[in-house]
């Protein structure tokens, strides 16, 4: 059984929110002479580097700079997915190096994969097919925190509580492939 898409919301820290209001926003990339355009206009020393993304609810990839928030990223709004991503270029087209769902913003699950590798695929941008660096993020039942799990050790850093092996950040996301 394949999980359903899910429209993600904002549950990081409160203070992010301002943050949307100044930020720059992220570039939409539909193609891939947007990519080659937004590449074209950054530094060398920044391609090196991974980047912040989201993809938003119309399935665009949004770029910003890595330390920009998800949040402003999205302009404030749902996402299918979110994480960092890095680029490369090889005989003439860009590629994905590397990729995650690393976002404390949104807390996307793993899931989310598809919904990334459609946006990636449309904007011509070769792949590895997965997250390179997968994230499980998952709420504590006992005390409410955001955990991250770390060697398959489903257990909350704040309390010791026992965490859900299904992703449970957001109880209020909408699954978007449900009737």
């Amino acid at each position: 059984m394949r999980a359903p898409r899910r429209a993600y919301r904002c549950v990081g820290p409160h203070h992010v929110i301002a943050v949307v209001q100044t930020a720059n926003h992220g570039v939409a990339i539909r193609t891939a002479a947007d990519f080659s355009e937004w590449a074209a206009a950054q530094r060398a020393e920044e391609l090196k580097e991974p980047f912040t993304f989201v993809i938003g609810m119309d399935g665009a990839l949004r770029l910003a700079p890595r330390r920009s928030e998800h949040l402003a990223c999205a302009s404030g709004g749902r996402v299918l997915g979110a994480g960092e991503v890095g680029f490369v270029s090889e005989a003439g087209r860009w590629m994905v190096t590397e990729v995650s769902n690393q976002s404390t913003g949104y807390c996307p699950d793993v899931t989310s994969w598809p919904a990334v590798a459609q946006a990636l695929d449309q904007a011509d941008l070769g792949h590895p097919g997965y997250f390179t660096h997968p994230v499980l993020f998952r709420r504590c039942p006992g005390c409410q925190q955001h955990n991250i799990v770390r060697e398959g050790h489903f257990v909350c850093v704040f309390c010791d509580a026992d965490l859900p092996r299904r992703w449970n950040v957001d109880p209020n996301a909408e699954d978007l492939d449900t009737p």
